[in-house]
């Protein structure tokens, strides 16, 4: 018998309270408040809230089925995620109340603070751990350590109906762009996310004032957005090096990383500054180096070269205004530093192709910061990047290769689920070969021919094979090669600036 609305929204208040949502007293206001969202007219009185009740979550559930089934909504994700965030926002505190309770913890510990906030963030479905639980998560071995692999289905699949309105809406210019302050509280629109429930914790770096978050979408623990109260661009200079360092002072259990400032090295949103961050340690944090020392003109800070797909120099201090002068060396020589011998070239054509992406971290007392040397010069023969994912890697993953990917952890689209499942059918002999997808059937045939492919053995199979093509794609986009002469050119420009003491 389906429970009256009336009732779930008593269930769906007390939880909240139960949760540390919504205070007590707010109880009544906040029934009468979501009575008017979902336009309930009769008065909700006598009610008491079941002793055996759903889940926080599962009641919002419910709810948006009941705003579907009465007619304030459509059968449309978009509407349907309108809905379920005004809901949230009803029990979710405001930004003021927030950013006092996160500073007055603070104050106690730095991890008190953000574990309180994150909590939060999951309870109140800023952080939609139900769709993040539909991503298909797995790692693998390659000769540089364990890759991570996540396929991509959190986010919501747009009907055709959703699509249709999105090409017919109006061109808005508010907000700005999907980082901006301003979606704080936004209603969403058929084609901007609802935001309804979106909250921040205001932040003084150098003078200027930021913010930080947790991803909706988070790919790993605690995925953190911190971005500046300004609409630009991003730059990797000094401070942002200086910035970096300031958040992983004020935040020593969280790494931050910067994607690099130009485009197909850089991120997918390269017209506001931001950096993403978390509590979460990535492959490439347990990397081995094939090349030690310290640096020329900063003894203090050591210097490593990873043993790495993707071209990577660590520093390591305790001094901080040393760890920051000596990654702005390196950021300053790579700018300007060419070699034909490996492809690189940092100017064509009037344009500058070297950037540096930057992941800063603590150690102890000590700084960490890892600096990943990218490039984006393009060719005829490779037209999208030559340090991009080539052709033969990109029925797996064509898209950019950012900060989160550098580090080891590969965020691969949605298609490859339904794609992956006819391979997989096909290495069974369940299917034949024309069924697969035209941009995996040269992949699956060399698969059928390396392995014997049985229902026990072919799921692991497969996501070692997935974990290979993801091994090439960081390959290809690393400047100086894993190999004898690639390895001896990363060393003759690290030579630049490190006295190198031990190689491998």
């Amino acid at each position: 018998m389906p429970v009256a609305i009336e009732q779930l929204i008593v269930d769906f208040v007390t939880e909240s309270v139960r949760k540390n949502l919504t205070h007590s007293l707010d109880t009544t206001y906040t029934i009468n408040r979501l009575a008017v969202i979902l336009q309930v007219k009769g008065l909700i009185t006598g009610l008491s809230a079941r002793e055996e009740r759903p889940s926080l979550l599962e009641l919002l559930e419910q709810l948006v089925d009941y705003g579907q089934v009465s007619g304030l909504i459509e059968d449309s994700s978009t509407q349907r995620q309108q809905l379920e965030n005004d809901i949230m926002d009803q029990v979710t505190p405001k930004p003021s109340t927030i950013n006092k309770k996160f500073w007055v913890n603070y104050k106690t510990a730095p991890i008190k603070a953000t574990d309180e906030f994150y909590r939060l963030s999951r309870k109140a479905n800023i952080v939609r751990t139900k769709d993040i639980e539909k991503n298909i998560v797995f790692s693998g071995p390659s000769p540089y350590g364990d890759l991570e692999i996540t396929i991509n289905l959190s986010k919501p699949e747009k009907s055709s109906k959703d699509i249709a309105l999105e090409k017919m809406a109006t061109a808005q210019e508010y907000p700005i762009c999907r980082l901006c302050i301003e979606n704080e509280g936004y209603e969403g629109r058929v084609d901007w996310p609802a935001r309804a429930n979106h909250r921040l914790v205001r932040l003084a770096l150098l003078n200027g004032l930021w913010y930080y978050h947790y991803s909706p979408y988070a790919y790993f623990n605690e995925h953190a957005i911190f971005l500046s109260e300004k609409h630009e661009p991003m730059v990797v200079n000094q401070n942002a090096v200086n910035r970096l360092l300031e958040i992983v002072t004020i935040f020593p259990h969280y790494f931050v990383g910067s994607n690099a400032g130009l485009p197909i090295v850089g991120g997918s949103i390269l017209g506001h500054n931001h950096y993403q961050g978390g509590r979460y340690v990535f492959p490439m944090n347990k990397a081995k180096t094939f090349a030690q020392g310290s640096m020329k003109d900063f003894s203090s800070v050591k210097a490593d070269l990873l043993h790495w797909p993707v071209s990577v120099v660590r520093l390591r201090g305790q001094d901080r205004d040393q760890v920051e002068m000596a990654a702005l060396s390196i950021v300053d020589l790579w700018k300007d530093y060419s070699d034909e011998s490996s492809h690189i070239f940092a100017f064509s054509g009037g344009q500058e192709h070297n950037a540096v992406t930057l992941i800063a971290s603590r150690n102890g007392s000590e700084y960490e910061l890892h600096l990943a040397l990218r490039n984006n010069r393009t060719t005829e023969e490779f037209p999208e990047g030559i340090f991009h994912p080539h052709q033969d890697v990109q029925h797996i993953k064509k898209e950019n290769i950012g900060l989160i990917e550098v580090m080891g952890l590969a965020i691969l689209p949605p298609r490859l689920k339904e794609e992956i499942a006819f391979v997989k059918a096909f290495l069974l002999d369940e299917i034949g070969l024309d069924e697969v997808s035209p941009i995996h059937q040269d992949w699956a045939q060399e698969l059928k021919l390396q392995h014997t492919f049985t229902e026990e053995n072919n799921q692991e199979l497969i996501e070692q094979a997935i974990v290979k093509k993801f091994q090439r794609v960081l390959e290809d986009a690393g400047v100086f090669k894993q190999t004898p002469s690639g390895r001896q050119a990363f060393l003759d420009f690290a030579a630049q600036f490190m006295n190198i003491s031990k190689t491998s």
